[in-house]
Parts: C-alpha cells; sequence; structure tokens
C-alpha cells in the first residue's frame, strides 16, 4: 500500500473514532471508551508504521 493511500486511512480511523469520543465524554458510555481505546492502539500501530515508511523513503533519497 503507498503511504499515501496509508495516510489517508489513518485520517479515516481518526474520523470514525469521533462518534464513539462523544458517546464516552457526554454520556459516559463505557463501551464506546473500549472502542476508542483499541482504535487508538490502531492509530498509534499505523502512525509508527508510516513513519518508518517515510524515513525509509527519506533515506533512500
Amino acid at each position: 500500500m503507498a503511504s499515501n493511500d496509508k495516510f489517508k486511512e489513518l485520517k479515516s480511523l481518526i474520523d470514525g473514532l469521533e462518534n464513539d469520543a462523544e458517546k464516552f465524554y457526554s454520556k459516559g458510555n463505557s463501551a464506546a471508551g473500549t472502542r476508542v481505546r483499541k482504535g487508538l492502539q490502531d492509530i498509534k500501530n499505523m502512525a509508527q508504521s508510516l513513519r518508518l515508511g517515510i524515513q525509509e523513503l527519506k533515506n533512500k533519497k
């Protein structure tokens, strides 16, 4: 997958968490909080992968 596609997927993941974050923070929905935490872990892993890919491309130049 191209890095630009990964970046777009990362943005999509972040946007997808908005509804659950709202449910957790405004309504105290614990299940939504769990989904947000899992989503944030996925974002963390994807961001690290994207970061390493960018560094690799930078080093090739």
